[in-house]
């Protein structure tokens, strides 16, 4: 199967996940009825209107936008630090995003904090969320201007998500129950929280983010076969260093930040990629890799809604726990050696 056949392929299954995806929940709504809407006909019932237009739509374009720029995130930093295991939560950027909500909500209690007393709300938590993966970006930056080996920064990215994890522990021990629970539940990520507006905010983030990719494909193919035969064949290796710190930092930490931490999607979605495409070529591999993101992160959210139930599942149950042997699957089937 060529590679245009593949990419049809994956977009027709697209479009029905995303249709599957909108008709399944507390209230299913047919597939001939979601259709017809798309046509400009009218929902027999005002009530689907209000259900698909103000909350499922907004929740899967989420996942969409979601999937894209942490498997496209997830892409960049295995091919830069030719790692398979290396993924958005490797800089620390997410561990910085978790810890600026976890001072927000929990530090008020924890060190009688007055100011940052009582329940913050959705946009505070975005701006603490952002915030605390906006410092951890500036320290890797300054970081990465000093050091100038790809697996020491590595290393260091490591460093800092553990510190900043440690952090969040130890508010934990010393946090209120309620306080406890709220952070808890960010931390197991939610696509549901986001409206229009906040698409909007989220939409722009990823534009920027992915602006900075589309311009690094032939680098990042030059990556492929090492840092000293990409400075040969004249790329600016610090150049696309800072783009890569730059553009995983905005996509990873606006995801974040409105959705919460998400696992696994950006490990496991890129090694997918060269499996189904059997291709190291990054001209193909960002969109495939784009596009099965996208795939797979609407069909986690469709499983985790639990169709006829009234309550739905944390996104990062649901990742992990398909997530874990989709990597135990490719690490049986697939050389990384080949590829790395």
């Amino acid at each position: 199967m060529t590679h245009p056949v593949k990419f049809i392929v994956c977009l027709v299954l697209m479009f029905f996940l995303w249709l599957l995806n909108l008709s399944l929940g507390t209230i299913s709504i047919p597939f001939v009825s979601l259709l017809e809407r798309l046509g400009g006909y009218s929902f027999p019932r005002e009530s689907w209107e209000i259900i698909v237009i103000n909350y499922r739509i907004p929740k899967s374009l989420t996942a969409i936008l979601a999937g894209i720029g942490l498997s496209v995130s997830g892409l960049q930093m295995q091919t830069f630090f030719r790692n398979p295991l290396a993924g958005p939560f490797v800089l620390g950027i997410s561990s910085g995003a978790g810890l600026g909500v976890a001072i927000l909500s929990m530090a008020g209690t924890a060190f009688g904090w007055q100011i940052l007393s009582g329940t913050p709300n959705y946009w505070a938590a975005i701006l603490a969320s952002s915030a605390g993966a906006i410092g951890v970006l500036v320290l890797m930056g300054l970081t990465a201007w000093k050091v100038k080996d790809s697996m020491t920064l590595l290393i260091v990215g490591l460093m800092f998500g553990s510190a900043a994890s440690s952090v969040v522990t130890l508010l934990s021990y010393f946090s209120a129950a309620e306080e406890l629970k709220m952070f808890t539940l960010w931390s197991m990520g939610n696509l549901g929280n986001t409206g229009w507006s906040e698409l909007w905010y989220l939409s722009g983030a990823l534009a920027i983010g992915l602006s900075l990719v589309i311009f690094s494909v032939k680098s990042y193919n030059a990556m492929l076969l090492g840092e000293a035969y990409a400075k040969s064949m004249g790329i600016n290796f610090e150049r696309l260093r800072w783009i890569m710190i730059i553009s995983t930092g905005i996509l990873t930490g606006g995801i974040t930040a409105f959705c919460g931490p998400i696992a696994f999607i950006g490990i496991a979605v890129p090694h997918l990629a060269r499996l189904l495409f059997k291709t190291n070529d990054h001209k193909i591999l960002f969109p495939a890799t784009a596009i099965l993101g996208i795939l797979v992160l609407l069909a986690c959210d469709t499983i985790g809604q639990l169709p006829g139930l009234a309550t739905s599942l944390p996104i990062n149950a649901v990742t992990t726990a398909l997530g874990a042997p989709l990597i135990i699957w490719l690490i049986m089937k697939r050389n990384f050696s080949e590829a790395f």
